[in-house]
């Protein structure tokens, strides 16, 4: 990978969390540790929200010093049937009440995919489901991230697996608040990274940037993610490349893993900071 190198994270002020990543804490719990240990931002997970109102927890975000980054996730439009597709487009929009709700300006996307079709049809009614929700995005100012997902979910989890193909769906929907959240987790195997990232940055498409590690071996396809420096992506050098484009915004901690959770959550906080700073 040719991009030139970064240099070294000294302070907090753009980091940013994910609530799966310290998945046995409740919100207002990782709220206030986030905020505590000098994190800057949270990505709010839906789950999270359930049986709370998310305009509190966006007040609670907020009065805590920390920015809402973005809400995950949205998207899973494709079904082999219209009842299907139509539920996900309603669920979407619900998805953009809660960001709003929480003031968080950005859904990330995990696109879907479905069994018993062709990946091409399940591109397409990713691209309409998205186009459907745009009108209701567009009222409430929220950005939707197309998350490209490493090839091994595009069986059911996403039919949009490179940066290429989220550029074509971007390209088809031809909207400012239509971009690409860049997971080096999912991407950092692709030859053609550094042009797709560099087309991300000249179209004002890049959204976000999440990191983690991959392992090796890796025992499990979901939730065996790595911390920082832990496996082999090369995210210092992935990181200069997005920078390259411009790109000032957060650098959003995504990690799932059973054996983190099962650890104590206090000390995987302090551990994800150690990590940030050093092999970012």
């Amino acid at each position: 990978m040719n991009a030139p190198a970064p240099s070294p994270l000294t302070d907090l002020s753009r980091l940013c969390i994910h609530t799966a990543t310290t998945k046995p804490w409740a919100i207002e719990t990782a709220i206030e540790r986030y905020a505590a240990a000098g994190v800057a931002g949270i990505t709010v997970w839906r789950d999270t929200l359930e049986g709370r109102r998310p305009a509190k927890i966006g007040e609670q975000i907020r009065d805590h010093g920390l920015e809402a980054v973005s809400l995950c996730r949205g998207g899973f439009f494709p079904s082999l049937t219209a009842k299907g597709r139509q539920e996900a487009i309603d669920d979407n929009r619900r998805a953009i009440e809660q960001a709003a709700g929480i003031g968080a300006p950005l859904i990330v996307l995990v696109c879907g995919a479905a069994l018993g079709q062709s990946l091409a049809d399940s591109r397409q009614q990713i691209v309409d489901g998205i186009a459907a929700v745009l009108p209701d995005a567009e009222a409430a100012g929220i950005r939707l991230a197309i998350e490209p997902l490493h090839p091994m979910y595009a069986d059911d989890r996403s039919a949009i697996n490179t940066l290429a193909q989220a550029h074509t769906a971007c390209d088809q929907l031809n909207h400012p608040l239509v971009g690409i959240a860049a997971d080096v987790y999912h991407i950092w195997w692709d030859d053609d990274l550094p042009a797709q990232i560099a087309k991300a940055g000249e179209l004002d498409r890049l959204f976000a940037f999440h990191i983690c590690d991959w392992l090796t071996p890796t025992s499990h396809l979901l939730t065996d993610r790595g911390l920082m420096g832990e496996g082999c992506i090369d995210i210092p050098a992935i990181r200069a490349m997005v920078e390259a484009t411009g790109f000032t915004g957060y650098n959003e901690v995504e990690i799932f893993s059973t054996r983190w959770w099962e650890s104590d959550q206090d000390e995987f906080l302090s551990r994800i900071k150690d990590a940030y700073l050093q092999h970012s």
